[in-house]
């Protein structure tokens, strides 16, 4: 039997130059094992490959996990009772915006490939994918005898026809914030039955993760069929298929008998949708659902503690941003935003907001989960008497007045609150107004939303996998949830540069410019990065969360 080490030099023949790359990357010790299986899944490398060559690579065989005790099988069959929020909106999968609706299209939908906890992708309804030499097409290899729930074959044809779909800016479709000069209508072509070539606008070294769970719209559906009836079909090529649906209160599904995969444990799914959060911890507390997709740490202290009640975190890169609107005369000059930032007394949001269940942000997109995050960046701390001179140089020593606008979600408000307080320490006065969500998001387009209109608001994101859509979408000049309206032509090619990248290095080169560069001009701030928190009872096994708000709990079921 050939030792690992002959196993690896007989894969590196059969790998690109740029995985190859990779690996001498990880030998070198520039790339963690976490970090090159990450980039090596982008890349199109398999999960079990990859981490096989991370093994071989080390200077000993990985014991990381040796000492963990696997959790108990749960038994086969039964019905499992899952609560998650209520969608805010109709379940079309093009229009689908929130955690409560794209928890739903997981279910019995599927996507080509799956980005997993720890920011990987695994292959689903593509087995593989690869890019040319600049990264301005990737090539999708289609599994084959996969069929949607009412018999119909998935083909390339079905794939493109989601594209296109998602990429048409008449659609009004939410990936266009993800996709939006990346590809159009026709950039995904399908060369036979089962091969879709994405011929994209730019080189995009992250592309992949833009086909993935990450991309919540991508389900992909028969290309014949109206998204706005998927509510209900529920159709897809999913484990689960749709038994009964219950308009605003929840639906049933079933094992789909003739799924491509591993059949599910459970028999049966019941799902219950909740429209507060502490009607879910309380459903959760009283045995009314075996799963909670998610609670927050304001919210669900109580769980953390509670023996009847395993809890998950995932770090991730969620985060709320809170915009400084760049051409009103309060936030108009870089120094009087960098002062606001300067006021934040970060260690009491960790500790005291977040009860230590985030990571600290340094005011960009680049969240310490992300493998590109450039180390070397000084971290921006509170500084009053820095804040004050910044504010006496730009003419507003005696401070200002400015509304903050945000809406009831989870701890937004009681963040409102803290940067309320931090910012008298200099003579800032901040008005607060706390709506609901539709009232804040209005339009959600230019001149009719207060989240796009306001001088000061606080936003929430969801994770990513990687970070282009939030370097994208609210950053850039065009960028189509540009809050802060923050325009910067360096900018821009920054992020095209980074977004180009291949290579890991380059990526994290590429990133640390960008890092630099959102620092000194502080159109927004990126105080902190969440932890994604779940709950089951204890005796429940087998359920797989994501940070972008995905439960995969096919595999779950009663101990």
């Amino acid at each position: 039997m050939k030792s690992p080490k002959e196993r690896l030099a007989g894969i590196r023949t059969q790998r690109s130059e740029i995985e190859n790359h990779l690996i001498d990357e990880l030998r070198a010790q520039r790339l963690d094992r976490r970090g090159f299986i990450t980039h090596a899944a982008r890349l199109g490398m398999g999960i079990p490959l990859a981490g096989f060559i991370a093994t071989a690579c080390a200077e000993r065989d990985s014991l990381e996990d040796a000492d963990e005790p696997n959790p108990a099988a749960p038994q086969q069959g039964g019905t499992l009772r899952v609560g998650g929020q209520t969608p805010s909106g109709a379940l079309n999968p093009l229009l689908v915006g929130d955690q409560g609706g794209l928890t739903v299209l997981g279910q019995t939908g599927e996507y080509l490939a799956w980005s997993d906890g720890e920011l990987a992708l695994q292959p689903r309804l593509a087995e593989k994918w690869t890019p040319n030499e600049d990264g301005s097409v990737w090539t999708f290899n289609i599994r084959q005898g996969v069929t949607f729930h009412d018999g119909r074959p998935l083909t390339a044809r079905d794939v493109t026809a989601t594209f296109d779909r998602m990429a048409n800016p008449e659609t009004g479709g939410n990936a266009l914030s993800a996709l939006t000069g990346v590809i159009s209508p026709g950039s995904a072509v399908a060369t036979d039955d089962y091969t879709v070539e994405f011929n994209l606008e730019a080189p995009n070294g992250n592309f992949p993760y833009l086909t993935s769970s990450d991309n919540y719209n991508a389900i992909i559906i028969p290309a014949d069929d109206d998204p706005a009836e998927w509510p209900s079909t529920f159709i897809g090529t999913g484990p689960w298929k749709l038994d009964q649906s219950r308009p605003d209160e929840g639906f049933t599904l079933v094992r789909n008998p003739d799924y491509w995969g591993k059949q599910p444990v459970a028999e049966k799914i019941d799902y219950t949708f909740y429209g507060s959060e502490q009607a879910q911890i309380l459903a959760l507390q009283g045995n009314e659902v075996d799963v909670l997709v998610q609670f927050s740490v304001s919210g669900g202290k109580a769980l953390l503690t509670n023996p009847d009640v395993v809890t998950t975190e995932l770090r991730s890169s969620a985060h709320r941003q809170v915009h400084m609107r760049t051409d009103t005369d309060q936030f108009a000059d870089k120094r009087v935003r960098r002062a606001m930032a300067l006021l934040l007394n970060r260690t009491a949001l960790v500790n005291g907001l977040l009860d230590t269940k985030c990571e600290v942000g340094n005011d960009s997109p680049f969240a310490p989960v992300f493998p590109s995050t450039a180390e070397g960046v000084a971290q921006r701390e509170q500084n009053i008497d820095e804040a004050k001179k910044l504010l006496d140089a730009a003419g507003m020593a005696d401070g200002f007045s400015v509304t903050l606008e945000t809406w009831t979600n989870f701890e937004m408000p009681d963040y409102a609150q803290l940067i309320q307080d931090n910012a008298r320490a200099a003579g800032i006065r901040v008005n607060l107004s706390i709506t609901d969500a539709g009232t804040y998001y209005g339009d959600a387009v230019y001149g009719n939303s207060r989240w796009l209109d306001s001088t000061m608001g606080i936003t929430e994101y969801g994770h990513r996998g990687v970070p282009n859509v939030f370097l994208g979408a609210p950053l850039t000049s065009e960028g189509t949830w540009n809050g802060a309206h923050f325009r910067s032509e360096e900018y821009d090619g920054l992020v095209r540069d980074y977004v180009a990248a291949l290579e890991p290095e380059a990526q994290t080169t590429n990133a640390k410019k960008i890092q630099e560069l959102l620092l000194d001009e502080s159109p927004i701030l990126f105080s902190y990065f969440y932890f994604f928190l779940s709950g089951a009872g204890s005796y429940v096994s087998g359920v797989e969360t994501t940070a972008m708000g995905h439960a995969d709990v096919s595999r779950a079921g009663i101990i």
